[in-house]
């Protein structure tokens, strides 16, 4: 079943840019891959907007549990954002796709800086926008960061990239008998603890009725079809809204 979208926004993670156990930080082949899945959606005339992690250069928590200060930590995992989204921007203007990436840091010499209407003004001039910087404050994650752009910018769904094909009440790679989800709302994930995102961006989707699908982005045109509305992977849906899709 096809699900209807006009405007969204994908999350990738830093670490979809890099080559499993390659020594460098982005593989253009993969980001190539990535942005030619986003330029055939984008042709469909569907608006798409970027969140992009750091991962693949750096984690904040990670350096903040070995000694350093959390919030330099995440300034330093914030600009790793930027990398990417410039990388990600590269090779979608070299595919012919108009791109701007918006920075929640001013770095007038790289990027914009996010300002919300000039957003959502691109989107609708059929850009695509690549979100930048996280949110601009330390101890927020890039999860957060879709959250909140997603609200800000009224996308339909927040498309979350991942290794695995949805939602499972328990990890599928530790137990044959893991149960994976077609669709659950908000209350249940929460009440069963399931870990669809951290829990300020899982709190900003649920209190704004913000649909997310987790789905498997490692099967060949899975991003393009995700994008495009083919029903795939775990949605997770307010408790008000019958999720027909």
């Amino acid at each position: 079943m096809q699900r209807q979208f006009k405007r969204v926004v994908l999350k990738l993670s830093g670490e979809a840019l890099r080559e499993e156990g390659s020594r460098d930080n982005i593989s253009p082949e993969i980001v190539e891959g990535i942005a030619e899945q986003i330029k055939v959606a984008q042709q469909t005339g569907l608006e798409i907007a970027l969140v992009v992690g750091g991962g693949n250069f750096w984690r904040g928590i990670s350096a903040s549990n070995r000694g350093m200060e959390r919030a330099t930590a995440d300034y330093m995992g914030m600009l790793a954002t930027v990398m990417n989204a410039l990388a990600l921007q590269s090779m979608l203007e070299a595919l012919g796709v108009p791109t701007r990436v918006q920075s929640a840091i001013e770095m007038k010499n790289v990027a914009e800086t996010f300002i919300r209407r000039e957003a959502i003004r691109h989107l609708e001039l059929g850009r695509i926008i690549i979100f930048a910087a996280g949110t601009g404050n330390p101890f927020f994650s890039t999860d957060t960061t879709a959250a909140l752009r997603a609200n800000e910018i009224g996308a339909d769904v927040i498309l979350k990239a991942t290794k695995v094909d949805g939602i499972y009440d328990k990890d599928p790679n530790k137990h044959t008998d893991a149960k994976r989800y077609d669709k659950i709302t908000f209350t249940e994930a929460l009440s069963q603890g399931l870990q669809v995102m951290d829990s300020t961006a899982f709190s900003l989707c649920r209190d704004n009725n913000k649909p997310v699908i987790i789905f498997d982005m490692t099967k060949a045109g899975n991003i393009q079809q995700a994008l495009t509305g083919e029903a795939m992977g775990s949605l997770v849906y307010a408790d008000n809204d019958n999720a027909s899709g």
